[in-house]
């Protein structure tokens, strides 16, 4: 079987050497100014580079289309007319509804549809790595033959029949993880300090927020923007998470101690109910990995990005450990912190009495407040130059330390993982 990648960025050149490395033919094509240098890099590699998708997409019995969400359309549009007949065809994007669409309007009908997400980054080899494979319109026969291509990458195969149930799920464990994370670096950098020379995140649940946090802003805006902004069930989220965080916040300044405790205890009682197989994170192994070249002496904390989501779960009526199904590293991580801090009592009230009084971090939960606002109001008026110009304001601010991030972050992955 001969594979076809159109679109090798990052992701694209980790497929078609993957599927190279398993015995399979396989060409691809890029944007023309990328020809040369492509087919240098690749083509001693074992996978032969053409002009264009119209090549590929001549030649191959599996294509698999390896660009942006928000482009998938214009590049669908311009190479299906030259689709081989009763070829297999695939998408590599995170949002499934934009790219279902583009293949249902511009793809001929004799083609199958069996698209695919490899929930990790082209930092991860594809092997024991979760892959999500969605059996859009094919028969029984070439859906078997599908899946023998995708268990070549030795990924943790999840199939799925409906592309929609696919889209909500990642709207939580990506879409609304990401804006969480992405809302703590933009509240970091708007107050001016890097987090971890603040005796207020030195724990070892702050440690996986801070490495998580700079994860995510070493990677490219439009991965996020795009599982933000076209993912229909996204904005439904963020906007849940917003109003979560928003409800939290008024009764801390309010110090409303009640009514502040009743939420977050039906919350964590929702979420943390004693049938859930739990995560368990070890706090030992979290503590290890600081990026301070100081020892500091820990101050408390209110951790109200984690409150805030698991009030939002408690909301929405999510169960988040059902989502483990489509888990990603930064999804499990922050699962894994949240279970943490509320299945500890002493912690949780610790976390609790520093919301509602402590009046030194409150600058802080301040600047959160504010940023969640922020990335809600952008994501919900679906403005994708915003959020990239957004994220490249709060990346350019971690620079220095983004590389060390993703690095430390990918050891703390393995080892909690173990």
């Amino acid at each position: 079987m001969q594979i076809g990648i159109i679109g090798l960025g990052d992701m694209g050149k980790l497929y078609a050497l993957s599927f190279a490395a398993s015995g399979y033919k396989v060409c691809g094509a890029d944007m023309p100014l990328r020809f040369a240098d492509l087919k240098k890099e690749l083509e001693p590699k074992g996978i032969e580079i053409l002009v264009d998708g119209h090549e590929v997409s001549r030649k191959s019995d599996f294509i698999i289309y390896c660009v942006e969400a928000e482009k998938i359309d214009e590049v669908v549009s311009t190479f299906a007319r030259s689709t081989k007949f009763g070829a297999i065809v695939s998408g590599q994007t995170s949002v499934k509804h934009p790219e279902i669409a583009a293949f249902e309007k511009y793809l001929p009908e004799d083609v199958q549809i069996v698209t695919c997400h490899s929930l990790h980054g082209p930092a991860f080899s594809p092997e024991g790595q979760t892959l999500v494979v969605v059996r859009h319109r094919a028969t029984d026969e070439v859906y078997a033959k599908a899946l023998q291509v995708y268990q070549s990458l030795k990924s943790i195969i999840i199939e799925m029949d409906d592309y929609k149930e696919h889209d909500r799920i990642v709207a939580d464990t990506q879409a609304v993880t990401h804006m969480g994370f992405e809302s703590m670096g933009s509240a970091w950098k708007n107050a001016g300090f890097f987090p971890w020379d603040n005796p207020a995140y030195a724990g070892g649940i702050d440690n996986v927020k801070i490495l998580t946090t700079l994860r995510i802003f070493s990677y490219k805006s439009h991965i996020y923007a795009g599982l933000a902004i076209l993912n229909p069930y996204a904005q439904k989220q963020v906007k849940y998470y917003a109003q979560a965080e928003s409800e939290l916040f008024k009764l801390m300044i309010c110090e409303n101690e009640a009514e502040f405790r009743a939420k977050i205890f039906a919350a964590r009682d929702f979420v943390f109910h004693e049938s859930r197989q739990l995560l368990l994170l070890d706090d030992k192994i979290m503590k290890e990995f600081s990026l301070s070249d100081a020892e500091h002496k820990q101050k408390p904390n209110s951790h109200l990005s984690l409150l805030s989501m698991v009030y939002a779960w408690y909301k929405m009526g999510v169960n988040p450990y059902d989502n483990l199904i489509c888990q990603t590293p930064p999804f499990k991580l922050r699962l894994g912190i949240a279970e943490y801090l509320f299945k500890n009592e002493d912690m949780l009230e610790e976390s609790i009495q520093t919301a509602l009084y402590d009046k030194s971090i409150r600058g802080d939960d301040l600047e959160f407040h504010t940023a969640v606002h922020e990335w809600a109001s952008i994501i919900g008026y679906g403005d994708i130059n915003g959020y990239k110009a957004h994220f490249e304001a709060a990346k350019s601010f971690f620079a220095n330390r983004l590389n060390d991030g993703r690095d430390l972050s990918a050891e703390m992955i393995k080892r909690l993982g173990k």
